[in-house]
């Protein structure tokens, strides 16, 4: 390949990453545009530096200790290259394939009484059996396009084994190298078998078909994520295991699956059928997280005792309008949610899980969720990969007071347009925890649990320069806190945010920009933005 061919290519992988991150910005509450902040950062600057304690950039110079941490030749190490996703991807295509039978339950189920009926939110005996199928198939969709606009979508209702086979040859043709997710409700049907099989239907849905996981997989290949929303769920997890350790074993070299699965229950479980929760509790996790975050808050939280469910559905606000009530909830969830992952999953596995693709992330984030309100079911969501158990960690004390807060606010809020929203103080408290670390924290102890919270906190334009002061200081203990920072996903961030002409805010740019090179020099991943047409360097220099 050819120097200049060289160039363009990695030129436009830095390009997709950081266009992809700004898609993500607007799912996860709103674009990240840097120039029209300017206004507001002005008006803002003066009441932000009084939080901050003055800091002299460039004071401490640590070449040496740069130089003795990074190794003269990138062969000898993946210290740098271990944060940037060299294989981002999207989900191009979603089958959605629900298996219900309204009004016929499965033979090897015994339904409780008053039993869990909800779908999609939707009690589907509250109009005739066929209209509620479409129903539930038509706002399932609109569930994941709100996580997922640009992805394609088809949806097969109660089918047959040759209408599946098609779905799934059609959804790998369109998306060719792209990821494909097939999500099945299997509500309506038998438990997976024994044989490895889910069931379907034959043409007059008077007998259950069974398809095998094997061809299941062919059919769709890899790229490939599978969210199995019926009862011992494990059983198919478990098999897509096998077949995955079998074609590894059958390959000389490694293997080039890409296979992620998330299943509702294990294999020996049956799902909740209390009627406090939704029939399709797993779903409704995955794909509309807040809602069922906050449903389930009120059955056990002491303030919340006589609060109307119904109000949960009248928040105000859009999800991607961080000034309002819903936009800040689904901010703070994200926030949340990030921290745990990064705190507990190893960091290649988080670099793939809530880096790689914007879909995938937000599957991953509210599968969280979902493994915290299903166990106190008695219920044990599983993912391949394995995730270690999250639903005992400490920040979603944060979450459950900040939701709490917001609830206590609804009744008045509905009550009285002109009654004006207080803002939580989730952000700026969380940026004071960070602040109190960058006092007593060191290499030698735990990363900051708040670091992934300075990263969402960069799309607030009050909160921005406060923030960009912490992780200045942060990069400033050495380069081992730039890797940490990396891994985060700090990089598309600050690479956008230099486009910045505010004064006050280039100047910790520059340095936080300085102590990114500084670690990168060697493999120069982070210098590529900076290439102009001429294949000279252009860094961003403001007199």
């Amino acid at each position: 390949m050819a120097l200049g061919d060289l160039t363009i290519s990695q030129l436009s992988a830095v390009v997709e990453e950081s266009e992809d991150y700004e898609d993500g910005d607007r799912n996860n509450g709103g674009s990240f545009d840097v120039v029209a902040a300017e206004n507001e950062m002005k008006t803002t600057m003066e009441t932000s530096m009084n939080d901050v304690r003055p800091f002299v950039w460039f004071r401490e110079l640590r070449p040496d200790e740069f130089e003795a941490y990074v190794p003269p030749s990138p062969a000898n190490t993946d210290l740098v290259s271990k944060w940037r996703n060299k294989n981002r991807m999207k989900t191009g295509c979603v089958a959605l394939v629900l298996c219900l039978n309204i009004g016929v339950p499965p033979p090897d189920v015994i339904r409780v009484s008053p039993c869990a009926r909800m779908q999609c939110w939707i009690d589907p005996y509250s109009m005739p059996p066929q209209r509620a199928l479409e129903t539930i198939g038509r706002t399932l969709f609109e569930q994941y396009e709100k996580w997922q606009p640009k992805a394609r979508y088809r949806i097969s209702l109660d089918p047959i084994v040759d209408e599946v086979k098609k779905l799934c040859t059609t959804c790998r043709n369109y998306a060719k190298s792209e990821r494909v997710l097939f999500h099945y409700n299997g509500y309506g049907v038998q438990k997976p078998s024994v044989n490895n099989e889910i069931w379907l239907f034959n043409k007059s849905n008077m007998q259950y078909i069974p398809l095998p996981i094997s061809d299941l997989d062919s059919w769709l290949k890899t790229p490939s994520i599978y969210v199995f929303d019926c009862s011992a769920a494990g059983v198919i997890v478990n098999a897509f295991i096998e077949l995955q350790n079998l074609a590894a074993s059958n390959s000389s070299g490694p293997s080039t699956r890409d296979c992620i699965l998330l299943g509702a229950c294990e294999a020996h479980e049956t799902l909740p059928q209390s009627a406090e929760y939704p029939a399709d509790i797993f779903t409704s996790c995955l794909t509309t997280p807040i809602k069922m975050a906050l449903r389930w808050l009120c059955t056990r939280s002491l303030f919340c005792e006589s609060f109307d469910y119904a109000l949960i559905d009248r928040i105000p606000g859009r999800q991607t309008d961080r000034k309002t009530p819903l936009g800040e909830l689904n901010w703070i969830f994200t926030a949340v949610t990030d921290s745990i992952a990064w705190n507990v999953l190893p960091r290649d596995l988080f670099q793939r899980l809530f880096r790689q693709d914007l879909l995938v992330a937000s599957l991953f984030r509210n599968f969280l969720l979902a493994e915290r309100i299903m166990r106190s079911a008695n219920c044990s969501p599983i993912s391949y990969p394995m995730l270690p158990p999250t639903h005992q960690h400490h920040m979603w004390d944060a979450w459950d007071m900040e939701a709490e807060i917001c609830l206590l606010q609804l009744p008045t809020l509905l009550a009285d347009p002109s009654v004006e929203f207080q803002p939580s103080s989730f952000f700026t408290d969380q940026l004071t925890a960070f602040e109190l670390w960058l006092d007593f924290g060191s290499e030698n102890k735990k990363p900051p649990v708040q670091l992934p919270v300075v990263l969402q906190v960069l799309l607030s334009h009050s909160h921005r320069f406060r923030a960009l002061v912490l992780l200045g200081r942060f990069l400033d203990m050495g380069p081992w806190a730039v890797d940490l920072a990396l891994s985060v996903g700090i990089f598309p961030y600050v690479l956008k945010l230099l486009q910045t002409t505010t004064p006050k805010l280039r100047q910790i740019l520059v340095f936080i920009w300085t102590k990114i090179l500084a670690l990168d020099k060697n493999n120069c991943s982070c210098s590529w933005p900076c290439l102009g047409r001429s294949g000279i360097l252009h860094y961003p220099i403001w007199y």
